[in-house]
């Protein structure tokens, strides 16, 4: 179906959908968005998306963009119905906690959110997203993977300038892989972290799509032999393939 145009309900806020959403659940996600963007003081517009169409299935996803002093903040959850909304403005009160220094940073994965993660026959990299990779210690990666809500999260990593992911997993709650260097980074003596003890594989974007497929896994972070650079494969909510790159690179 094709996409609604963008509803500006309140100053602030705006809403879209996609798919079978009616009036009442858009006026709903204003008022439930707006709700916690006022309980953190927050003035930054926001822009709250709806869809459910049939890929999904009767699961919505609901993703939340918003901005604190300058950052950008995201959330995204699935579920049944208007629970997607639920789920997410809860998610977006939480991530404001930390960010605003209210609570802890999160430096585990979340008990609450399933993997994307399921074998399945081929499917296509319907989305490719290349972008400049910010320079950063794990630390600061992990930070920027909870502000958005991913995962896992491409970086380039400062004490090594090589491609790398951090990725929520145990036991130390965070997981680091590089594309060459297996030592552990300099800041995991005061934020241990588990390392990938192997070097990231070299595979085609083809290659790479068939075995995330074939092996059901979320995500892989893999090495593209054309350039030597890394790049970052995951699974949608709709079942098919997403790719991140950094800049200048080209398909294998």
């Amino acid at each position: 179906m094709n996409a609604k145009p963008v509803a500006a309900m309140t100053p602030g806020v705006a809403v879209q959908s996609r798919g079978p959403i009616t009036s009442t659940e858009e006026s709903r996600a204003d008022r439930v968005i707006r709700r916690v963007l006022r309980r953190h003081h927050l003035e930054s517009p926001a822009t709250v998306r709806l869809v459910r169409n049939g890929c999904f299935g009767t699961t919505t996803v609901a993703q939340v963009n918003t901005r604190f002093d300058g950052t950008p903040i995201r959330v995204q959850a699935a579920g049944p119905g208007g629970f997607a909304l639920t789920f997410a403005a809860e998610r977006l009160d939480r991530q404001l906690d930390r960010v605003t220094g209210k609570a802890e940073p999160r430096w585990a994965p979340d008990p609450g959110r399933a993997p994307l993660a399921a074998v399945s026959d081929a499917r296509p990299i319907v989305r490719r997203k290349q972008c400049c990779l910010q320079v950063l210690d794990p630390v600061g990666a992990a930070a920027a993977m909870d502000a958005m809500d991913y995962d896992v999260h491409l970086f380039t990593d400062a004490e090594t300038g090589e491609d790398a992911i951090v990725y929520w997993a145990g036991p130390l709650g965070v997981r680091m892989a590089r594309q060459r260097r297996m030592r552990p980074p300099a800041s995991a003596i005061w934020r241990p972290l588990t390392m990938n003890t192997r070097p990231t594989r070299e595979f085609t974007e083809a290659e790479a799509a068939a075995r995330l497929c074939a092996y059901g896994l979320p995500f892989l972070f893999f090495t593209d032999p054309s350039d030597r650079r890394g790049r970052l494969l995951y699974r949608r909510y709709d079942g098919d393939l997403g790719l991140v790159a950094g800049p200048d690179v080209t398909r294998g």
